[in-house]
């Protein structure tokens, strides 16, 4: 029986915070920003966690950059779905383009149907750094995953380079330093400004973060009512879904003459042909 899994509703919304440390974590990744997973290779092995061995992993490009590279791997984890009779029709197209709105409501979809199989649990006896390098020196996910093994070669040239005596030399003087007799009264103040400064700060983030959730969900519901049949070949419809889509400021600019030049000609479209037909009367 085919397994469909729908538009989420509000009950399984999530931000992009979550949705980033939920796939680092899982696959012991660095994504800094909803884009980065536009390629689809960690969909593809986020797929391959939640059902072990399913996606052919050699297959899978994680240094993909262009939008045909990036493609192959959506027909990878389309292959996939279809396996697994999930009928899920991914919008290819609309995520290489790298649109943050696009491809966090794909994520968020992933999310949930991943949840949905595992009950929200972590598979403990998968291995994403070992499942990678399946992909292939030439496919290596070097750049797209910074693990302790490349650190540590890193740190090895610039020991034998003779940077790391200087790097060893200021470990042991901030060493030096941490052992070294210090004010109790002075450091414990000193502490306690931090952590309230700490507190503030993960204050301030929560209001942003939910603020932004807010305004994102608006711009999704416009996007949302934008493609319905009745209203999406309207000129305002089609200019408002420009300017949602604008990757930039240079793009928005670009995006909100053109909107305002497409909104002008068509009201003095609709303004000649009622003066026309005011006139034949």
């Amino acid at each position: 029986m085919a397994t469909n899994i729908g538009m989420m509703d509000s009950a399984y919304f999530v931000g992009r915070n979550e949705i980033l440390t939920w796939i680092n974590t899982s696959l012991h990744l660095n994504l800094s920003r909803i884009e980065e997973a536009a390629s689809g290779a960690s969909q593809c092995q986020m797929m391959d966690m939640t059902h072990p061995g399913i996606v052919p992993m050699h297959k899978v490009n994680f240094n993909a950059k262009t939008e045909y590279d990036m493609i192959q791997n959506y027909k990878v984890l389309q292959d996939v779905f279809s396996k697994l009779k999930i009928n899920k029709h991914v919008e290819v197209n609309r995520l290489v383009k790298g649109r943050p709105l696009d491809n966090l409501e794909f994520l968020q979809w992933l999310k949930r149907y991943c949840d949905s199989v595992t009950g929200g649990m972590m598979n403990e006896n998968y291995n994403p750094i070992e499942r990678r390098s399946k992909v292939g020196k030439e496919r290596s996910s070097k750049s797209f995953n910074k693990s302790s093994k490349s650190l540590q070669a890193n740190n090895s040239h610039n020991s034998d380079s003779g940077v790391g005596v200087g790097v060893n030399k200021l470990s042991e003087t901030k060493q030096g330093k941490a052992t070294a007799p210090v004010n109790g009264a002075n450091f414990v103040e000193e502490r306690n400004s931090l952590m309230n400064e700490i507190a503030e700060l993960k204050l301030s983030v929560d209001v942003l973060e939910k603020e932004r959730d807010f305004y994102f969900m608006k711009l999704r519901d416009i996007e949302i009512l934008c493609e319905t049949p009745e209203v999406e070949n309207l000129t305002m419809s089609e200019a408002i879904k420009k300017l949602l889509y604008a990757s930039d400021k240079k793009e928005l600019d670009l995006e909100v003459a053109e909107a305002q030049e497409d909104v002008a000609q068509s009201v003095d479209v609709e303004g000649g042909s009622d003066g026309e037909n005011t006139k034949d009367y």
